[in-house]
């Protein structure tokens, strides 16, 4: 249960606020809910599929992952598709490392943000882009552990951090909330793709479903109605809803990319915004900065999981194995700093990533290997190809109207 929470609570559930202020406040709540209850389908249609393709191949015991079961689900169906298996594989890799280097990204904008906030107070006046460099630092080291099993230990703590750093959160936003009536009801359909793209950032678990279940003692009981998946998800979507709606009900149109950029109470006095620092939501930013910096290694590890071994079938085998490894992994980490350099727009970068990547992985492919792997089954009647192809239809949508404004966005940021 704390690693389906942690691989779907990170930066994005302080990011949904922001989202919220593109949907409105009466629109987003069941909007959120309804895009959750579709991604947490599309995991279990993923699992399903899993289940059927290794019966199929006669080998129940086999641990492939979100790649594997989708070149599977093209091998073994329709005699026409079995050609594209191996490519359908190379572009789920690819929307992953995507995904997770997006996610590298986001966290680098979001620690030093939060940072320079912080250590303004203290007259360490830099750059969010000087902040980026620091932290450079230390993350780059982070990377460099290749063994995944030394990361556990890091993994619990940021879990601890993040789980205290949404508590004291709410703790300080549910103080002293403004009416219902002063904000939004419902935004301009045009910021729609920002909110979708957001939420669907948010819920950022699939590519963790088979890993998850396959490291259960009964995998069975992960996806039954009342399993760790179903539960697991309520209570993140709950999370999520609640954090919404409170940040923008107490910030309004002001609220930021990460609303802990937003904690810190202002009063307005002769027409000047007085800032009064206090120590709580300090220490929240730190904890939470200091989860993301410790996750930051667990995401980049799935890129370079992906990418490394087909670097040393091509060029390898390697004088310095180890030595090599670790400069690819320095030069993957340079290439996040470097994108987070270009785009330090923490809001419109979140959607970005979620629009472009993550809607590929929860919306699009899962109903495409449904269809792919019902197709021989009387289990594919009309309700499954039309669900499917509305889901398909919805990620795609948000695929395409997404990634259009959040590019113009960040475009229109840049040229004011």
């Amino acid at each position: 249960m704390m690693h389906l929470f942690k691989g779907n609570v990170g930066s994005g559930i302080f990011a949904l606020g922001d989202a919220f202020k593109h949907a409105g406040l009466l629109l987003a709540p069941p909007l959120t809910v309804f895009l959750g209850i579709i991604c947490v389908h599309a995991q279990h249609i993923l699992i399903k599929c899993n289940e059927e393709v290794t019966r199929r191949v006669n080998n129940t015991s086999a641990t492939t992952g979100f790649a594997g079961t989708v070149e599977l689900c093209f091998a073994t169906g329709p005699l026409a598709l079995r050609k594209y298996s191996v490519f359908m594989r190379q572009l789920v890799n690819i929307f992953l490392c995507i995904t997770q280097l997006g996610f590298c990204c986001v966290y680098f904008v979001f620690i030093a943000k939060n940072m320079k906030q912080v250590l303004d107070v203290y007259g360490i006046e830099m750059d969010v882009h000087e902040h980026m460099a620091v932290i450079l630092i230390p993350i780059m080291l982070s990377t460099w552990i290749r063994n995944l099993k030394y990361l556990v230990p890091i993994s619990s703590l940021a879990n601890f951090l993040v789980i205290a750093g949404y508590v004291a959160t709410m703790y300080i936003m549910s103080h002293d909330l403004p009416p219902i009536h002063e904000r939004r009801y419902i935004a301009d359909w045009h910021e729609l793709p920002l909110f979708f793209g957001t939420v669907i950032y948010s819920f950022e678990g699939i590519t963790l479903v088979l890993p998850l279940k396959n490291e259960m003692k009964k995998p069975s009981n992960f996806n039954k109605p009342l399993g760790v998946l179903n539960v697991g998800m309520v209570i993140v979507g709950g999370m999520f809803v609640a954090m919404g709606f409170v940040s923008y009900l107490k910030y309004g149109d002001a609220v930021a990319g990460s609303v802990t950029l937003n904690l810190e109470s202002k009063e307005v006095v002769d027409g000047k915004s007085i800032v009064e620092h206090s120590s709580l939501p300090q220490c929240i930013q730190v904890a939470i900065s200091l989860s993301i910096l410790f996750t930051y290694a667990l995401q980049f590890y799935v890129p370079i999981a992906i990418i490394w071994p087909k670097i040393v079938n091509r060029f390898g085998p390697f004088k310095w194995p180890v030595l090599s490894e670790t400069i690819f992994r320095s030069s993957m980490c340079f290439l996040t700093f470097i994108l987070a350099e270009a785009i330090p727009q923490l809001g419109l970068f979140i959607s970005l990533v979620g629009a472009v990547s993550s809607t590929a992985l929860a919306l699009v492919f899962p109903p495409l290997i449904e269809m792919v792997v019902c197709w021989q089954n009387a289990s594919l009647g009309f309700f499954t190809i039309s669900k499917d192809i509305v889901i398909v239809l919805i990620g795609l949508l948000g695929f395409v109207t997404g990634t259009y404004e959040s590019l113009t966005s960040i475009i229109q940021a840049f040229s004011t």
